[in-house]
C-alpha cells in the first residue's frame, strides 16, 4: 500500500510518521526545509510540490493508492477535487471554507471514498455525535474545544500548530449554530463565556463556524453548537484586530505597491505564534449530548485532555488531529469503511465497529477519551 501525505507541517508529519511503520509512505510539500526535517527525523520519502499547481498535484499522486490531505485551508477544496478526479481514495483534514458535499456526485461517479474534516474538531467530535445518534433521540449537542500552549505568553496567550491564516479564517468566517432547528448566524468571536476545566483551569469559549457538515447531516437535532476555547482575553484582542481591518483580504495601495492587511498580519503572527522546539501544548475537548433513550432523559459527556508527548516530541494538536486521521485512513486501507462519496466523520461514528476502532486506536497512542453517562 503506497500512501502520500500532502502537507509536511506539524500535523502532516505526525500523520506520515504514524503510518510509516506499516506502509510505504511519502510526504509532499512546497517547503524544502519541512521536507528535510521529516526525512531526517522519520526517514520518510519526500517530494516537493506546489499544491496551487493542480497539474503537478495530479502528476505526483498518480503512483499512490491512498491520499491524505493536510494542506492549508485555502488550497484544500481544489486539491481534494483533483484527488477525487484522479480516482484516489482520500482522508482529508484541510479546513476549507467550501462545501465538501459539492464533490459528492463526483466521488460517487469515480467510486472514491473521501473522508473529510477528519481531525479532532471537526472530526472526532462528529464521530461521537454520529455514534450517539443511533442510540438516542438527541435534543442537543455542544462541543467545546481548543488547543493551547501549556505556558501562555502575553499578549496573545496563544500559539498556532498550523498556519496563522487558517486560525484567522476561523475568527472571520460567520459562525453558524442551530437553535430550535433553525440555523442562526453570529459573528465569530461572539458570545464569550467562561468555562472551567479541572486539567487546565479557566478558559473562555466563543462562537466559531465549527459545526460544518453537522448542519446538514444532523438537521433533525433541535440544538447544536460548537465553541472554540482560548485563554481569557484572547477573543477580545482578536476582535479588536478584526474590527481594525487587519484581517481584511482586499489589497491596499502602500507606497506604490499593493498588499492585503491579512497577508502582512499573518506574516507577522507566524513567528509570534510559532511553537519553539520542545514547547509543550495541550488539547481539551468536551462534547455534551442530551436526549432521550427508551423514554428516559439522558446526557452523555465525552471528555478529552491530551498533552505534548515528551518521548516522541509530538505536539498534542498533531496527536489528536493526526491520529484520528490515520485511524480513518487505516479503516479505508483495511476496507472496514468503503462507502463511495463524501463522508464526513459522523458517518464513520454511525458505524459502531468503526467508532470503536478509532477510540481504541487513539487509546493505544495514549490519546484517551472519557465517557460519562448521566441518567
Amino acid at each position: 500500500m503506497k500512501i502520500i501525505v500532502l502537507g509536511a507541517g506539524m500535523v502532516g508529519s505526525a500523520i506520515a510518521a504514524d503510518l510509516k511503520p506499516d506502509y510505504n509512505v511519502c510526504c509532499a510539500d512546497i517547503n524544502p526545509e519541512a521536507l528535510k526535517i521529516i526525512s531526517n527525523k522519520y526517514k520518510i520519502k519526500t517530494l516537493e510540490c506546489d499544491f496551487s499547481n493542480l497539474r503537478q498535484v495530479k502528476k505526483i499522486i498518480e503512483p499512490f493508492d491512498l491520499m491524505v490531505g493536510a494542506v492549508p485551508g485555502f488550497l484544500g477544496f481544489d486539491v481534494l477535487k483533483t484527488v477525487i478526479e484522479s480516482g484516489k481514495n482520500v482522508v482529508d483534514i484541510s479546513f476549507f471554507p467550501e462545501e465538501a458535499f459539492e464533490l459528492d456526485a463526483l466521488a460517487r461517479d469515480k467510486n472514491v471514498t473521501a473522508i473529510v474534516d477528519c481531525g479532532v474538531a471537526p472530526g472526532l467530535c462528529n464521530m461521537m455525535l454520529g455514534y450517539e445518534n443511533n442510540l438516542m433521540n438527541i435534543r442537543s449537542y455542544e462541543c467545546l474545544v481548543g488547543g493551547l500552549p501549556v505556558k501562555p505568553e502575553p499578549p496573545y496567550n496563544y500559539k498556532a500548530p498550523f498556519s496563522p491564516a487558517d486560525v484567522i479564517e476561523e475568527y472571520v468566517r460567520p459562525a453558524r449554530y442551530v437553535k430550535n432547528k433553525k440555523i442562526v448566524v453570529k459573528e465569530a468571536l461572539s458570545e464569550i463565556e467562561a468555562v472551567h476545566f479541572d486539567e487546565c483551569g479557566l478558559l473562555e469559549a466563543f462562537n466559531t463556524d465549527g459545526l460544518r457538515s453537522l448542519i446538514l447531516t444532523m438537521s433533525h437535532i433541535p440544538e447544536m453548537k460548537e465553541k472554540t476555547l482560548r485563554y481569557p482575553g484572547h477573543a477580545l484582542l482578536m476582535r479588536t484586530f478584526r474590527e481594525s481591518g487587519f484581517f481584511d483580504k482586499q489589497k491596499l495601495k502602500v507606497k506604490g505597491g499593493k498588499i492585503s492587511p491579512l497577508d502582512v498580519f499573518s506574516k507577522l503572527l507566524f513567528e509570534k505564534w510559532k511553537y519553539n522546539n520542545g514547547e509543550e501544548d495541550f488539547t481539551t475537548m468536551r462534547v455534551a449530548v442530551r436526549g432521550k433513550s427508551k423514554g428516559k432523559s439522558k446526557k452523555i459527556v465525552y471528555s478529552l485532555f491530551d498533552k505534548y508527548d515528551r518521548k516522541t516530541q509530538t505536539m498534542s494538536m498533531a496527536r489528536t488531529t493526526g491520529y484520528t486521521c490515520t485511524a480513518a485512513a487505516r479503516l479505508v486501507i483495511e476496507k472496514k469503511y468503503k462507502v463511495a462519496g463524501i463522508s464526513p466523520p459522523e458517518f464513520i461514528g454511525a458505524d459502531e465497529e468503526c467508532f470503536n476502532y478509532v477510540l481504541n486506536y487513539l487509546a493505544e497512542r495514549n490519546v484517551k477519551v472519557k465517557k460519562t453517562m448521566i441518567g
